[in-house]
């Protein structure tokens, strides 16, 4: 079924392309009034000062964020970013899609998101630590096990959640393991955190597959964004027979029609860093990798990849959003009108968050998993989300995103209905 474009002043922000969806949900479900102002506000929103001594005897000050979109059904949850581009506005969007994310593979946290505007290539290890902490420090109060539970995002690692937890745990005088999750195994992170969320985008794109009927063995793959989700979703998707023929990084695209050596792409990336140079592959065009042809693309960058301005030449049948918002809410309706199957941001990469769960489980009980274990449970979270989303699509002739939207915001509205409103 196809959508009217939705009324988006700024293509580009990515507040108001969520706000388009959740009220072309919220509109849907016949979402009470009430309820309909309650989810549309983020209840905190945080903006701290952060002095950072330098290496060169500067002080310099950066400008950090932390917004609570919604915690009616648990702490709330959301990854800490380190950007140049960090703002207000892009926080919100993502902590309100870290609510819709928790609730649409349903898992009992809220939506949080964080970040420090600064470029972290320019700081050494110790201002980056310096700046870590005192963030860290700045924003305290929200923080905690059962409040508000960071991971890493962009820029940010293992070694920046350690420092995280190190604070928080120096505040309360006592270690507290459960107060981050994407920490290392060694200080009690969950084996398969790193390749969860390109795990979880394989796992749906199989379901996918087989939804639409496509073969999966010789489907070709296309992956934008080599990082941690998109190098992880290639290696797997090759792994389960689909032929990966083009891939990039901020560097440079690649295609190879025959298929591209997903291993070899990574032994290149460990010796160099990036694809630059890369010999298995073609050299093309960024913009051009998005409209190969192909069965499954997967944005898995940045922000904004997809708009009206590409959309009609996207040739792929199926787009697995790795990335959070790679494609504009006006993009959607054009793709929706070529009949391309969407697996959404809050799906397809909610596998991070998920493990992130069970890390944070695992260190509520003291008790740690096998990988096997993690592996499965995440691969039945997701597949069973899927078929949660699917059921939505086809008993209110909606696309994926929009049945998305509806099962996250039916669930988080029926807990405010059984809370009610504290006066």
């Amino acid at each position: 079924m196809a959508l009217a474009e939705p009324m988006v002043r700024d293509e580009h922000n990515p507040f108001e392309a969520m706000m388009s969806r959740f009220d072309r949900a919220a509109e849907l479900l016949e979402l009470d009034p009430g309820l309909y102002r309650i989810l549309r506000q983020p209840e905190k929103q945080l903006i701290v000062s952060i002095p950072v001594l330098l290496d060169s005897g500067d002080i310099e000050v950066f400008t950090g964020y932390r917004v609570h979109h919604n915690t009616a059904r648990g702490p709330a949850k959301g990854g800490i970013r380190f950007a140049p581009d960090v703002a207000l506005e892009e926080v919100k969007a993502l902590a309100a899609w870290m609510t819709w994310k928790c609730a649409v593979v349903n898992i009992p946290f809220g939506g949080a998101k964080g970040g420090v505007t600064c470029e972290p290539r320019r700081l050494s290890k110790r201002e980056l630590e310096h700046l870590t902490r005192r963030y860290t420090a700045e924003i305290m109060n929200l923080l905690g096990p059962d409040t508000d539970v960071p991971a890493p995002d962009v820029n940010t690692n293992e070694q920046v959640m350690a420092w995280i937890m190190d604070t928080y745990s120096q505040h309360v005088r006592h270690t507290v393991t459960a107060v981050v999750t994407g920490k290392p195994v060694e200080m009690g992170g969950s084996l398969g955190r790193r390749e969860a969320t390109g795990r979880g985008c394989m796992l749906v794109t199989l379901e996918a597959l087989k939804q639409l009927r496509i073969p999966i063995d010789g489907a070709r793959v296309v992956v934008q964004g080599f990082g941690n989700v998109g190098s992880v979703a290639a290696r797997l998707c090759a792994g389960r027979g689909m032929k990966v023929v083009g891939i990039s990084d901020h560097t440079s695209a690649w295609v190879n029609a025959d298929g591209i050596e997903v291993e070899a792409a990574l032994a290149h990336i460990a010796r160099h860093g990036w694809l630059e140079e890369f010999e298995g592959a073609d050299s093309i065009s960024g913009h051009d990798l998005l409209e190969l042809p192909c069965e499954v693309l997967i944005p898995a960058a940045v922000e904004n990849q997809i708009t009206r301005a590409n959309a009609d030449r996207i040739q792929a049948k199926i787009v697995c959003e790795g990335a959070n918002g790679p494609t504009t809410a006006p993009a959607d309706a054009i793709l929706d009108d070529k009949g391309v199957f969407v697996i959404p941001d809050i799906l397809a990469n909610a596998g991070g968050v998920t493990v992130s769960y069970f890390e944070w489980v695992q260190n509520r009980e003291g008790y740690y998993w096998s990988r096997e274990r993690v592996e499965k449970r995440l691969q039945k979270i997701m597949w069973n989300s899927f078929r949660d989303v699917v059921a939505f699509t086809e008993s209110h002739g909606v696309n994926m995103r929009t049945a998305s939207y509806m099962v996250a915001i039916d669930r988080v509205a029926f807990v405010h209905r059984l809370r009610g409103i504290y006066a």
